[in-house]
């Protein structure tokens, strides 16, 4: 009985630290950590971007749609979806008014940046 009694406390001690004052605090930290992860990343897709995509995308070579052009990104988005968008951008593709090679011509980009670039870029039209 000794034992059990010894759990039941321990469980009770346990219990009792968790108020939700704690909860609440570690809900906003959480949130807030988010919000820095969030724009992180869009810091990361205007580097790539900057350094990698904006020699195409920003005179639209090739049908490249610009930064903040919301017909263009809209279009797109509307019929193809993010996840679709970033996939073509990864693996390349030919379209109607021209061509994007492989992550832009850059191999060494990895998945993550070329998903923050264009994150990045259509943040741009919201």
């Amino acid at each position: 009985m000794k034992p059990f009694l010894f759990f039941l406390i321990a469980g009770l001690t346990f219990l009792g630290a968790c108020s939700p004052e704690k909860v609440s605090a570690n809900k906003q930290t959480a949130q807030s950590q988010e919000i820095s992860s969030g724009q992180q990343k869009l810091a990361d897709g205007k580097t790539v971007y900057e350094t990698n995509c904006a020699g195409c995308h920003d005179s639209g070579v090739a049908g490249a749609p610009k930064p903040g052009d919301k017909t263009a990104w809209s279009e797109r988005i509307a019929h193809e979806g993010m996840a679709l968008i970033v996939k073509k951008s990864i693996e390349g593709l030919e379209g109607k008014t021209g061509a994007m090679p492989p992550k832009g011509g850059n191999e060494s980009l990895s998945n993550a940046d070329i998903t923050h670039a264009v994150t990045y870029m259509v943040s741009a039209v919201k």
